[in-house]
């Protein structure tokens, strides 16, 4: 694994690193906010579906909780897409706020990793979308971010073994 100081500048790694860092920071949130939530019988929102690893991991590591997944198109591996009716089709500014009034505050865990390559964009993009997904969250539920977000409620938690400092962040209501 690349360890990077929390001072280093990113642009001192490889893009292969800065991915890497990702990839392996991405996994221990999840795993550590599946076990944090295990108990939770909330839905599970997954923030853009991509090719669906992370749906996969999801699918594969959790057990009694629906898992929906908000995209705007689906490009995923055939064994990572989710069922129609677990999928839910648009612009995350337009289905967040339908979810709400479908779900309500009951989310056990959401996980977004919705940025692109650009950190202004991505951070712009985070804080629009802040404000959608924090009403989403059921009480002890988590937020696991590709993207430092914005919320008025919840508390960045410290990351746990094996994440990198600031490529994946842990938010709990």
């Amino acid at each position: 694994m690349t360890q990077t100081a929390p001072d280093a500048q990113p642009d001192t790694q490889s893009r292969l690193d800065l991915f890497i860092d990702r990839m392996v920071s991405q996994r221990a949130c999840l795993d550590f906010a599946i076990a944090e939530t295990a108990a939770q019988r909330g839905p599970i929102f997954e923030l853009g579906l991509g090719n669906g690893r992370t749906y996969h991991h999801l699918k594969t590591h959790v057990t009694g909780r629906d898992i929906y997944v908000f995209e705007r198109a689906v490009a995923s591996h055939p064994d990572s897409t989710p069922d129609d009716h677990q999928l839910i089709l648009g612009d995350v500014r337009e289905t967040l706020p339908a979810a709400l009034d479908r779900f309500g505050a009951t989310a056990s865990l959401i996980h977004a990793d919705l940025g692109g390559h650009n950190r202004e964009k991505n951070d712009a993009f985070a804080r629009l979308i802040s404000p959608l997904v924090e009403p989403l969250l059921g009480k002890g539920g988590l937020m696991v971010s590709s993207d430092r977000m914005y919320f008025e409620t919840l508390e960045e938690l410290p990351l746990p073994p094996g994440a990198v400092p600031g490529r994946c962040f842990v938010y709990r209501r």
